[in-house]
């Protein structure tokens, strides 16, 4: 049974349509039954997930509203500022990234060129100036002390060519491999860090994701909003139901996606709608008797939903009267 786990109000309600439904299946049968019913409305409560000053309430109770629609908007001064600096921080990065891969600046490889130049020009003086003692030498004009020095001159001025054009080769490779792999990850890492400040930005102006209803609004403009806390209520058309009850002996009869017909006082015209649930437990009208003869006492919940197109015209708490076509 239901009825325990009931609120009273709601308990009384259930009684009151069973009863009332009873009388209606007991009248003629020139026309179909109808079974009473009340519309109900599954809320959409719309909050951001940061929490700030209501800056702007951009919608009112009673307002149709398009996906997209902004809704509110909060202060937003802080997130605004982390924005800014993630993107310097990965603009940093991605510069030293970039100085790593392209490997020494222009002026500095000037200087390294201009020392390979007068290295070369000293490794000549050295060369002829070896050539003349070797001759000197043989002569008889030098001792061998002093072409040994002029040898070893010589070769001093050569190794320093070598060392010279190695350090140009060297400045116009890029850094090494894990070097550029540490500072891609620190470009990543930065990314990632902007990604995440403007998503909690995109947070403190929030809009509709669905078309429907504002129900109702929460705040007012300027107050305290704590993060998580819904500011509008909406009901979005696809988000209207009908609950109604039968008795056991119709149960059987009904199915999920049957087709019923809606009216409601001051209603134009008749709304169709569908049936979206059948309860699996069953509710008593009292007394409650378990016989042959007091079965017709049990009820079942059924929920219908009506077009999308339709539903705008019903409101939550409304009676409806429902008819099985």
């Amino acid at each position: 049974m239901l009825y325990p786990m009931l609120k009273p109000k709601v308990k009384s309600r259930y009684i009151a349509l069973a009863i009332v439904m009873i009388m209606m299946t007991s009248c003629s049968n020139q026309r179909p039954p109808t079974y009473q019913g009340y519309v109900e409305g599954e809320f959409v409560y719309v909050s951001s997930s940061e929490a700030g000053r209501l800056d702007r309430l951009l919608v009112t109770r009673g307002q149709q509203v398009t996906a997209k629609t902004p809704l509110f908007a909060l202060e937003s001064e802080n997130e605004a500022a982390a924005q800014r600096q993630a993107q310097q921080q990965l603009s940093a990065a991605e510069a030293q990234l970039k100085d790593l891969r392209t490997g020494k600046r222009p002026l500095e490889l000037d200087v390294i060129r201009a020392q390979l130049a007068q290295a070369i020009a000293e490794e000549k003086k050295s060369v002829a100036k070896q050539v003349r003692d070797e001759a000197q030498y043989k002569a008889g004009g030098i001792s061998m002390a002093q072409l040994v020095e002029t040898r070893a001159e010589a070769e001093s001025n050569t190794a320093r060519v070598r060392e010279f054009r190695r350090q140009l080769d060297v400045a116009n490779l890029s850094a090494r491999d894990e070097q550029i792999k540490a500072q891609s990850a620190n470009v990543a890492a930065a990314s990632a860090a902007l990604e995440q400040a403007k998503w909690k930005l995109n947070q403190k102006a929030v809009t509709a994701t669905r078309s429907g209803l504002i129900f109702d609004t929460m705040y007012r403009e300027g107050e305290w909003v704590q993060a998580g806390r819904p500011v509008v209520c909406m009901l979005p058309p696809e988000n209207v139901k009908v609950r109604f009850v039968v008795p056991e002996t119709l149960i059987g009869a009904l199915s999920i996606g049957q087709s019923v017909v809606l009216h409601c006082d001051g209603c134009l015209e008749d709304i169709p709608a569908e049936i979206t649930y059948i309860s699996t437990e069953s509710e008593y009208t009292p007394p409650i008797i378990y016989s042959n003869e007091t079965r017709s006492k049990l009820v079942f919940m059924i929920e219908a939903r009506p077009s999308t197109d339709k539903a705008p015209r019903l409101h939550p708490g409304q009676p409806i009267e429902v008819r099985l076509p």
